[in-house]
């Protein structure tokens, strides 16, 4: 039988207008972790990727050091950076680096419980800096907080210790599934594209013509990304591509064209564009020139530089990349290639089960994002008394 908890209205603004079952409390940060301090300064020489102390900084652990600032249970809280207001328990013997604010939970806090109720609170709101954000402990420590009895705490900290783990575990085995079909996406492609059985030799400038197209205007910017998708900046907004703060020499790219980045191709960052935009003159934008089929080409350039057949091509090679911007040096590269036809139904098969497999992966990651927006509720209804984990357990 489940017994309805008596509530009371709070004062605590970030609980926004949520009452607190009876019992509880309310208090400050200050009381609840008194003597909060700035971490020590170490020299980034001093950390090594083994050894005796862990070192943690504002954002976990940053390697290891032969001394230590700290011994026990302590909670960190990250200063600066756009992580700033990142909260993580520590325990043991370890150097808390000045990026991190050092918090005690007092005798009457379970640090557990303390830690959980800090990454609720989203201290990374209260930075005062935009260029550089940053967070104090005078703004920390003035920050009101709801305080349920010792034995709650060490209840709900309980709860969420079993409940986060059986979340985290699911996630992390979503996470390997979705690494594995990668995986097979990518060896069945290897497979297939590899060892043709019937060959002709030919090389790039004999089966690609170059296309030059001034830019045109009102187009977003298309990239070339390192899984083989050629498509608008836009539709992705992800890290690790190039940006350019001018559209000099900028070039025109139409659904269809065969896209290869001079300076990224050897990573995959090949293929066929499905956007209708314009790209910095680093892309070759070709068109089959003797017949071939196009989306084979890409996908045969892709495996190429994946393999590492491509650096072993490269005239020069840079640091992350391998340099193919002159079209002579490029078009130089040898290429295998089997019938058209045949070139056309690996292309198509290997389209089919590309497709299938993204379905899977978006499926996949649905799943893990929502298990996630699960967690972070869990988490927020326990240590703000909505719901009673006594009763739960």
């Amino acid at each position: 039988m489940t017994t309805v908890r008596s509530t009371s209205p709070t004062k605590i603004d970030w609980l926004q207008g949520l009452s607190l079952p009876s019992g509880w409390s309310e208090s400050k940060v200050k009381y609840v972790a008194p003597g909060m301090q700035a971490g020590e300064a170490i020299t980034a020489e001093s950390i090594e990727p083994v050894g005796t102390y862990p070192v943690y900084g504002g954002n976990g652990l940053r390697g290891y050091t032969q001394a230590k600032t700290h011994h026990g249970t302590r909670i960190l809280i990250g200063r600066q950076g756009a992580l700033c207001g990142n909260v993580h328990l520590v325990s043991g013997e370890f150097w808390a680096s000045e990026h991190a604010i050092v918090a005690r939970a007092s005798d009457e806090v379970d640090p557990r419980w303390l830690a959980y109720l800090l990454r609720v609170m989203n201290l990374g709101q209260y930075s005062q800096t935009a260029a550089q954000p940053g967070i104090g402990t005078a703004q920390i420590n003035a920050l009101p907080v709801p305080v349920p009895p010792h034995s709650e705490q060490r209840a709900i900290a309980d709860y969420l210790d079993r409940e986060t783990a059986r979340i985290d575990t699911l996630i992390e085995e979503q996470q390997r599934l979705v690494e594995l079909v990668r995986e097979r996406r990518e060896a069945e492609a290897d497979a297939l594209l590899g060892s043709p059985i019937e060959t002709r030799h030919t090389t790039v400038k004999r089966v690609l013509r170059p296309l030059s197209r001034p830019a045109a205007p009102g187009l977003g910017v298309v990239t070339a990304f390192r899984d083989g998708v050629v498509t608008l900046r836009s539709n992705r907004r992800e890290d690790g591509y190039t940006f350019s703060n001018t559209e000099h020499g900028y070039q025109e790219i139409r659904p269809g064209d065969l896209v290869f980045h001079a300076l990224d191709g050897f990573a995959g960052a090949v293929g066929i564009s499905d956007s209708h935009g314009n790209a910095t003159p680093v892309y070759h934008v070709c068109e089959a020139s003797a017949g071939d089929h196009l989306p084979y080409v890409a996908r045969l350039l892709r495996y190429l530089g994946r393999s590492g057949f491509l650096a072993t091509q490269a005239p020069n090679v840079r640091e992350r990349s391998v340099d193919f911007r002159n079209w002579s040096m490029f078009g130089r590269l040898p290429l295998a290639l089997p019938p058209v036809e045949e070139q056309r139904r690996i292309a198509e098969h290997l389209d089919e089960q590309t497709a299938k497999i993204d379905t899977l992966i978006a499926e996949t990651e649905r799943f893990i994002e929502l298990s996630k927006e699960r967690r972070a509720a869990l988490i927020t209804a326990a240590v703000t008394g909505q719901i009673d984990v006594r009763e739960m357990a």
